[in-house]
């Protein structure tokens, strides 16, 4: 019982060390997520650690995926003003 919880507290140490997937920048989860895929295509992990790293890749993708689009919405309602110049616009003058 006493190795049960011992494995429970650095369980819950680890987690609370490891930021969310939303708290990542672009960047750093694309790396993650690639490493995780590197890690994923060996023939070394047993499936129970392949099911954890595919939920924990699933999660880095949506979250990636929701900053690329973010990113990407901010990008088009940049439009030229009458100086030339980039300046953001309401959503609704945007067209695509």
């Amino acid at each position: 019982m006493a190795k049960l919880n011992y494995f429970a507290r650095c369980v819950a140490a680890k987690k609370q060390n490891t930021p969310a997937p939303d708290d990542l920048p672009f960047e750093e989860g694309m790396k993650k997520l690639e490493a995780i895929v590197e890690q994923m295509e060996g023939d070394e992990l047993p499936l129970e650690d392949l099911l954890k790293h595919y939920e924990e890749g699933t999660r880095l993708a949506k979250s990636c995926q929701e900053k690329l689009e973010s990113a990407e919405l901010k990008i088009k309602k940049l439009q030229p003003n009458a100086d030339g110049e980039d300046e953001l616009v309401d959503d609704n003058s945007v067209e695509f």
